[in-house]
């Protein structure tokens, strides 16, 4: 299988980025974009007359220097006085000009990947699929900053550039005259002979630099990867730093953190190397361009064809051709870097796309709808597969009523979690109609609960504002959680609820929030797995009693979670995906037989040990 192009791959995400980003002038936002737009090019015209009108001060200046006449020096300096200020005041207005438009780009390049980014799970989604979407959080603040930000000035600048060139070039045309020699007794004339050598000087070192700098896209796409995963490595042991102390894992960690810091180092080493060589070129120019007018016009000078005035007039203009010309050799790195980052947003934007993809309706794609019915849940034929095709779960048919508690039970890895991911629409993958009764509400509880930034106020209202909910309220859903002790601190906002709750303090905070809300479809993935038996018990009675009519589908390996469950499906594992074997209604009779055969089991198994133990 061959691989594809590497070319044809940033190609394809360049043009994504484009269709993308330009939505900032064909969308709500265009009234600003295009209003900005103009502006900027309004400025490039006035800074483009006040550098012609500098150019022709300059050679008036020579010219009275020349000719020792003091009244015209002094009416020079007056006349340069508002030209400086123009100058300035142009300069400024473009400086507004570019950030203003770069601020607003980037707030509605960044607002549009963050709404498609948090739509429907998607930030979630992304870590179950392959793709160019490492490091989301990474390519939405810092590479969108590059990627609009660079843009407006190269705009900008090409714009200023090519103005420049065809304004400056009649300059030279004109100044420079034309020049004649001798040839085998054969006199060749040739007009507007500065303009030629610009071009062709132009040419020589902007080839120069594409060749000595071909490979900065590449590099620079390699150097912001690793510098991304570095930071993700920092993150990942900073969110998870009571397990590693308490695993002793800071020498394992330190030495992941140093391959991650060598593969920046060599990838930063990589991108020296191309700007020592850059540097040869565009130092080399900027020694160069000032001299090789003079020299060129100084044969003129010398025969008195050309004043003093026009010799530093052409050789301004020559150097502000030749820099015009020169404009990509000068930002070929930083457009390079712009690649780059354009590349990673589209990256995420494409992986985006697919999950937008399969969202839709249709074969490969879990349907979602709302109807009109009895039934609180509806599995209708669903299956689920992974990104790739793979089955995980077969076609599956389940209704689920209004108060009906239904456990989902199998050997761990048979798809349980995926099934209630599909339920809660966190899960795109595979076929099949998922109906919920309409305008019922759905909350998920999975085994590690988020606890947002902020006041505990805050996380127990989570989802909704903390001031939609009333102290008492919040107080009342604490204690129903079995934490009265954080009733009083509920607005403290100094303390990281994320650390300093243990894992059961969070899955009993979940609780508090359901009490909050009310839904009417409760999902629960190992929603009490690190609560101890008699709390998970109290928790439960207690869920049942505030919310008897809410509908709940939840997976749990614990046998005691039969007792709170009056239907019980069984998955087990197919090679064509998990099959549902079993839908059995649980009653309190039936618990009590199974746990009585489960102590049978284990009081038979733990006596074979001992009759195994005296054998031995």
């Amino acid at each position: 299988m061959r691989k594809p192009d590497g070319r044809v791959e940033r190609r394809r995400l360049f043009a994504r980025f484009w269709h993308a980003a330009s939505g900032f002038w064909t969308g709500v936002s265009r009234r600003e974009a295009w209003f900005l737009t103009l502006t900027l090019f309004a400025i490039i015209l006035c800074q483009l007359y006040i550098q012609l009108r500098l150019n022709i001060w300059n050679r008036d200046l020579f010219n009275a220097l020349e000719k020792k006449d003091i009244a015209l020096v002094g009416r020079m300096a007056l006349i340069f006085v508002p030209l400086a200020l123009a100058a300035v005041a142009f300069n400024v207005a473009s400086v507004w000009g570019r950030l203003t438009t770069q601020r607003a780009w980037r707030a509605w390049l960044t607002d549009y990947q963050i709404d498609r980014w948090l739509k429907n799970g998607r930030y979630y989604q992304l870590n179950l699929v392959q793709g160019e979407h490492q490091n989301p959080e990474f390519r939405i603040a810092d590479d969108t900053r590059i990627a609009t930000e660079s843009p407006v000035d190269f705009a900008f600048g090409a714009t200023t550039a090519v103005l420049t060139a065809i304004t400056f070039i009649s300059v030279l045309w004109v100044v420079g005259g034309s020049i004649s020699f001798g040839v085998y007794g054969q006199q060749i004339e040739i007009p507007g002979y500065l303009v030629f050598i610009a071009v062709v000087y132009s040419i020589i070192t902007t080839t120069a630099m594409l060749f000595i700098g071909r490979r900065f896209v590449e590099i620079a796409e390699n150097k912001n990867q690793s510098e991304a995963e570095f930071r993700y490595a920092a993150t990942r042991l900073r969110e998870n730093g009571e397990s590693i102390a308490l695993l002793g894992g800071e020498p394992e960690e330190r030495s992941a953190l140093g391959e991650a810091l060598g593969r920046v180092i060599v990838q930063w080493r990589a991108m020296c190397g191309q700007y020592l060589r850059t540097t040869v070129v565009s130092y080399g120019n900027f020694i160069l361009a000032p001299v090789v007018p003079i020299i060129l016009c100084a044969p003129k000078y010398l025969a008195g064809t050309m004043s003093l005035g026009e010799v530093m007039q052409a050789a301004t203009a020559f150097v502000t051709v030749q820099q015009s010309f020169n404009w990509l050799m000068e930002n070929y790195p930083r457009m390079a870097d712009w690649t780059a980052s354009a590349n990673r947003v589209a990256g995420l934007i494409v992986s985006l796309d697919r999950l937008e993809g399969a969202e839709k309706s249709g074969w490969g794609h879990i349907v979602h709808s709302e109807v009109d019915d009895i039934a609180a849940l509806q599995l209708r034929d669903v299956a689920v597969n992974l990104d790739d095709g793979t089955a995980v779960v077969g076609e599956t048919k389940v209704t689920i009523s209004p108060g009906e508690r239904v456990l989902v039970v199998g050997e761990s890895g048979v798809g349980k979690s995926t099934l209630i991911r599909a339920i809660a629409g966190l899960w795109p993958w595979g076929h099949g109609e998922i109906t919920t009764r309409r305008g019922a509400r759905l909350f998920f509880m999975p085994q590690r609960p988020y606890v947002p930034i902020g006041s505990l106020r805050r996380a127990v209202a989570y989802p909704n504002p903390a001031t939609s909910v009333s102290d008492k309220a919040i107080k009342n859903a604490l204690v129903d959680a079995g934490l009265p002790h954080l009733a009083d601190k509920i607005d403290e906002k100094d303390v990281p609820w994320d650390r300093a709750l243990s894992g059961g303090e969070q899955q009993r905070l979940a609780f508090a929030q359901l009490f909050i809300q009310k839904p009417d479809i409760i999902v629960m993935d190992e929603a009490t797995s690190a609560l101890d038996t008699s709390t998970q018990e109290i928790l439960l009675h207690r869920m049942s009693e505030r919310l008897p009519n809410a509908a709940v589908i939840s997976v749990g390996h614990r046998p005691e979670l039969e007792a709170f469950h009056n239907r019980r499906l069984v998955l087990a594992r197919r090679k064509e995906g998990a099959k549902l074997v079993a839908d059995e209604v649980l009653s309190p009779q039936t618990f009590a037989l199974r746990r009585a055969f489960a102590l049978l089991f284990r009081r038979g198994g733990g006596r074979k040990s001992e009759e195994h133990s005296a054998v031995q």
